[in-house]
């Protein structure tokens, strides 16, 4: 391989690593070059671990880093391979296996970006940004449940690209400011005696707000599943600007899954999720999840004024004394509970379900949760103001 060529190959290859994530600049682009110069680069394994040394800076890096590596220096079917990462990611019934689609996303892009500029005049440009727009916008009002996997690929691309600013509340907490609505006297009594006694300043403090805590209650029932999978990409979403916050998921059991979707890649968090969750896509046991939820976890994590996301279609016909009991201790435990239905999808839903009509009482708001409009209107929601005075009473709740 010439000196220009391997040049040019490492350039993109930097290029594509920055595409999928890593924090990568032109300067290790002249790095990387620098240092073939110093190895045989005829030699696989010297280049690889030469490459890995400048271009990889953290842990979770290195299984990408290794990938890319494969599949832009060795395999000349990378685009088999890429194919193979685009593939749907739930395969009956069972949970995403370990794939990284930000690698996948990344070499599409570069492949789009090289034919583009090898074939494609400049006027085609702004007709395929036009097209991609309006895709987009179609994909927000698709329900889960009709997606192909393509529109789920770039449904969640879509939402990891997303951020929201959450809600913050005033506590009684105080904190050193430059400007503020309470005046600092120990700190401005401080400052003029080491101006000479002469009290020429004011010092003051400000108020500290915080995010309230919001614990998520996720359904992976078999008629949840499709609605699960983007509910969980959303939360790993709203995890990466908000710290304090569980997930937990229910079907015939209840798992924590918070420890999981704090991985920062998305997919990998998935996948550990579909190590550690062995009844996805099966039955549903609403009542007894939340009881256990109620006796094991309510008390560590339902305080300083939580708002629980309750997700589900209510559609459970057994034991359902325990699941109005269980409602009721639940709303005592919350600041405030959110359902998020899917059956909102139906203009004509009425709760005729004795599980709709078991939860319906107990909770402040209900909320669709069946496409990508509908969860940014959940978003919305948790970005408002969520100090209220008032809760709606058992007649006041709405479903429209």
């Amino acid at each position: 391989m010439s000196t220009p060529t391997l040049a040019h190959n490492v350039v993109h290859f930097v290029r594509l690593l920055r595409g999928a994530g890593l924090a990568m600049s032109p300067a290790h682009s002249v790095d990387a070059l620098e240092a073939l110069r110093w190895i045989d680069i005829t030699r696989r394994d010297d280049v690889r671990a030469a490459l890995a040394a400048l271009l990889v800076h953290a842990p979770d890096e290195r299984d990408l880093f290794h990938q890319a590596f494969d599949l832009f220096w060795r395999d000349p079917d990378w685009e088999g391979k890429l194919r193979a990462l685009l593939l749907p990611k739930v395969t009956n019934g069972v949970p995403p296996p370990k794939r990284n689609n930000r690698l996948a996303d990344a070499l599409a892009a570069r492949a789009a970006a090289l034919k583009q500029e090898n074939n494609q005049p400049d006027t085609v440009e702004h007709l395929h940004a036009r097209i991609t727009f309006s895709a987009q916008e179609r994909l927000s009002h698709r329900d889960f449940d009709t997606l192909t996997s393509d529109e789920w690929r770039a449904l969640r691309h879509q939402i990891r690209s997303h951020r929201m600013p959450l809600a913050t509340e005033p506590t009684r907490r105080l904190k050193t400011a430059s400007h503020g609505t309470h005046a600092d006297l120990r700190a401005s009594a401080r400052s003029a005696v080491r101006s000479g006694g002469d009290w020429t300043t004011w010092k003051y403090k400000k108020v500290v707000e915080r995010r309230p805590p919001l614990v998520l209650l996720l359904d992976i029932s078999g008629s949840m599943s499709a609605y699960s999978r983007a509910v969980l990409y959303f939360c790993h979403a709203l995890l990466q600007s908000r710290e304090r916050l569980q997930v937990f998921l229910f079907g015939t059991r209840l798992t924590n899954a918070t420890r999981a979707l704090r991985e920062r890649d998305p997919d990998v968090a998935i996948a550990a999720i579909s190590d550690q969750v062995v009844d996805w896509s099966g039955g549903t046991r609403i009542g007894a999840a939340l009881a256990e939820f109620n006796r094991r976890w309510a008390r560590r994590v339902l305080n300083g004024r939580a708002t629980v996301l309750f997700v589900t279609d209510g559609l459970d016909h057994e034991a359902i004394d325990v699941l109005e009991t269980e409602m009721l201790r639940l709303r005592r435990f919350a600041h405030r509970l959110v359902w998020l239905n899917p059956l909102l999808r139906y203009a004509d839903f009425t709760p005729r379900a004795r599980g709709v009509r078991a939860i319906l009482p107990h909770v402040d708001a209900m909320l669709a949760a069946h496409n990508l409009d509908s969860l940014n209107a959940v978003g919305r929601e948790l970005a408002a103001v969520t100090r209220r005075s008032d809760r709606k009473s058992a007649g006041d709740t709405s479903w429209n």
